[in-house]
């Protein structure tokens, strides 16, 4: 049998949530469960409006994601199931290895190659139909 090259997820990066508006999501995280937003940027290349937001004393995080148009990935999601959770995201050290590793296992990803994600980062994602019903979102922080 042949070895599989490893996938390598290292931790739970964040989980993503669709908004309709970011400013009051922020708002309304940041009031009502303590979390500090410590970072937000516009991905025109991803559609999005986002922030990033610690929970607690450690490295959890959740990413807010606002749409900057309705036929963006995120409009279509908010029109299609409302606002809500739509991805889980895992750190990876090496982004080409995981989604090698997983395509070799069968595994479909929706891009043919990483794109940049939050603050340079380079992305992808499992289909969901892959994963459980989940969106993966693999992540390699940039360096």
């Amino acid at each position: 049998m042949a070895t599989l090259t490893p996938v390598g997820l290292l931790r739970i990066d964040h989980v993503g949530i669709a908004v309709a508006d970011l400013d009051e999501a922020v708002a309304f995280y940041e009031g009502t469960f303590g979390a500090t937003c410590v970072h937000t940027e516009e991905n025109a290349e991803q559609g999005v409006r986002e922030a990033m937001l610690r929970i607690g004393e450690g490295d959890s995080m959740i990413q807010l994601l606002a749409p900057l148009s309705p036929d963006s990935t995120i409009g279509k999601f908010i029109a299609k199931r409302g606002p809500g959770m739509q991805q889980l995201a895992y750190t990876v050290a090496d982004i080409d290895a995981a989604c090698a590793g997983l395509r070799e296992r069968g595994v479909r990803l929706i891009y043919d190659e990483p794109r940049r994600g939050t603050s340079n980062s380079r992305v992808n994602f499992v289909h969901p139909a892959d994963a459980g019903g989940v969106l993966v979102e693999l992540v390699q922080p940039a360096t």
